[in-house]
């Protein structure tokens, strides 16, 4: 294939640009080969070559159908348009991984990430976490939960050996990492006691414990609650066999390249933003934007990672890659057959 002169210009001075990058950087820690860190706050430095888009494009989460927090955040969405002056355009990803790639490749520029996801973000995509939704009191946080149908013969997690238990995905905090962590010292070790059944998402974990599909599922309690709200399920139909301590929920992040005067206004936005009525009972009565820091709101939640055996880091990230790519090769095959 023939590669135009001008893609490969372009091309190579990318490649000059990390490689110098990569030669007088002096502390990097879990960050990609394309960051650095020299202040060691944990998130990727502002390059000599920053970007200031006409138009921002947001995402947030997929731990439900992306519809749901399109219409959620549109009443943000079109303030934060206003506010920045700029268009905004709401960008519903499919995936964890979908949504820090296109983060990482340049084509998102805020976004909310799920618990979990966030250090992934933060490290191979240059994610920027400056704030969570809270109220005055600072972010609002969420524990993991395990459910069981309330009809099950199940009381205590050690009961679920040999079940059939739903992780969300192994990025997600509640929904993969923190049960490989928390578990065993409650007599449960995922991966050996059970198999480990990917469900895709909270909402799926929770209407397939609800239907049958599943006998158990560790989901956050955030969106657990949200689903009950809405009238998705009963709250009778279910028993909480587990509850953790409290976690951090999504922390919005922006793209490490911004221009930092864009950078600054979008932070501005965010926290001078006030949920109206409809929002506020959306999100189970958050009603505003706190500040937040990735070194000192997230040490919990990487403390978890590691404790997993699943730190943020390049390797783990490639393993979630493979898993997605293979279920979607699963998923597609599956369609296939009449």
């Amino acid at each position: 294939m023939r590669i135009p002169l001008g893609s490969a210009l372009v091309a190579s001075a990318l490649l000059l640009g990390t490689a110098a990058q990569a030669q007088t950087c002096t502390n990097r820690g879990q960050l990609d080969d394309a960051y650095c860190d020299e202040n060691k706050d944990l998130v990727a430095d502002v390059p000599a070559k920053t970007r200031d888009p006409s138009v921002l494009v947001f995402a947030y989460t997929p731990v439900e159908d992306p519809a749901v927090y399109e219409n959620a955040f549109r009443p943000f969405t079109e303030y934060l348009s206003k506010c920045t002056g700029k268009r905004v355009v709401y960008y519903p990803v499919q995936s964890n991984s979908a949504e820090i790639e296109a983060m990482r490749s340049g084509r998102l520029h805020v976004a909310g990430f799920s618990t979990g996801p966030v250090g992934f973000a933060v490290n191979m995509a240059g994610a920027v976490p400056f704030a969570g939704k809270g109220t005055e009191k600072g972010i609002e946080g969420y524990h993991l939960i395990v459910l069981v149908k309330a009809s099950s013969p199940y009381q205590k997690l050690s009961d679920l050996k040999g079940k059939r238990v739903a992780h969300t995905s192994p990025s997600s905090n509640s929904g993969g990492l923190a049960p490989k962590a928390l578990f065993p010292d409650q007599g449960l070790k995922p991966g050996e006691d059970y198999q480990i059944l990917f469900s895709g998402g909270h909402d799926k974990s929770a209407l397939g414990v609800n239907s049958g599909d599943y006998d158990a599922a560790p989901v956050a309690s955030d969106v657990f609650e949200r689903m009950v709200a809405r009238g998705d399920l009963k709250a009778e139909n279910f028993r909480i066999i587990y509850r953790s301590e409290r976690f951090p929920s999504s922390g919005f992040a922006y793209a490490h390249d911004l221009k930092p005067e864009l950078a600054e206004k979008i932070k501005q936005c965010f926290y001078d933003f006030r949920f109206p009525s409809q929002m506020v009972k959306d999100f189970e009565g958050d009603d505003r934007f706190a500040p937040i820091t990735y070194l000192k709101d997230w040490a919990v939640v990487r403390k978890v990672a590691e404790d997993s055996g699943t730190p943020f880091n390049k390797a783990a990230y490639q393993k979630e890659l493979a898993r997605e790519a293979e279920a979607a090769k699963k998923k597609a095959e599956g369609a296939k057959k009449p």
